[in-house]
């Protein structure tokens, strides 16, 4: 599984739409996502103290799209090598591909941890 955070309001429009696309998409190229280890530095990095937030789980073996694994795009979060490689969705990524959704809420102090998955 991969995973990939986003808006709540994001993530219902494109229940709509049949497939989720991160403005990365247009911008990038590619739909940035993160392996279990990767998250929580990912969301203190980038989304600090946001609320709203959701967290794709994703089956790779149901996404119709390329993953690649690469190097960050740019300069790797704090807890994160430079040598880590991140997957990259390089397409849309379809309804199906999506095994579930978990709410992603910092703590009092604003921060991330990773939320526990279901059955795990």
């Amino acid at each position: 599984m991969i995973f990939h955070i986003t808006s709540r309001k994001e993530w219902l429009s494109a229940q709509t739409l049949g497939e989720y696309r991160a403005p990365s998409l247009d911008t990038e190229g590619f739909i940035h996502t993160s392996t279990d280890k990767q998250v929580a530095h990912v969301a203190n990095a980038f989304y600090r103290g946001q609320n709203g937030l959701v967290l794709l789980v994703i089956d790779e073996t149901r996404l119709k799209s390329e993953v690649k694994w690469e190097a960050p795009a740019g300069p790797p979060a704090e807890g994160i090598s430079p040598s880590d490689k991140f997957p990259h969705i390089y397409g849309p990524i379809s309804i199906e591909a999506v095994a579930s959704v978990l709410d992603l809420e910092p703590d009092t102090e604003g921060i991330f941890i990773f939320p526990p998955l279901a059955g795990g």
